[in-house]
């Protein structure tokens, strides 16, 4: 090998090596890089989009707990608006049996008394028509009258 072989060779070697610069280790660089910026950009946004799950799992929770509050609430308004309804219920109806006892008390009572007083004048009736009969018998005698007489005047002069 002679020196001139290997200087023209080198010089060959070192155009092509400046060549595959220019020409194919800038744009192949360029790719790796721009591919690498866009792994960087993918990761950061799925880290980004990760948290924005998170967030919004977060606020999903919020929501979940947050509307299991409203539905007790509204539960318990429920039934304490429903136990109200029946213990007015209870209290109108008790009012209205007392009223109506109340009533019926008293209806009792008008005709208990009407049936007394019914019963008073068939008792005076009966007791008239008896002490009739009894003086017809007694008054027939005029002895008997006297004596009748004087026992009448006697107790009523008493009392």
């Amino acid at each position: 090998m002679s020196v001139g072989t290997v200087f023209w060779a080198s010089i060959a070697f070192i155009a092509v090596l400046v060549l595959l610069k220019k020409m194919a280790w800038g744009p192949i660089m360029q790719t790796l890089k721009e591919r690498e910026e866009g792994i960087a950009d993918a990761l950061r946004k799925a880290d980004a989009a990760k948290e924005e799950m998170s967030k919004l799992q977060a606020s999903n929770e919020d929501l979940l707990r947050e509307a299991r509050n409203d539905r007790d609430r509204i539960m318990s308004e429920a039934k304490a608006m429903a136990d109200q309804m029946r213990s007015e219920a209870v209290g109108k109806a008790q009012k209205e049996a007392s009223a109506i006892i109340a009533k019926a008390q008293v209806e009792i009572e008008t005709q208990k008394q009407a049936a007394i007083s019914e019963l008073k004048n068939q008792v005076a009736d009966l007791s008239i028509q008896l002490a009739e009969s009894l003086l017809k018998n007694a008054l027939t005698d005029a002895e008997k009258q006297q004596a009748l007489n004087s026992a009448l005047i006697n107790e009523f002069g008493k009392n």
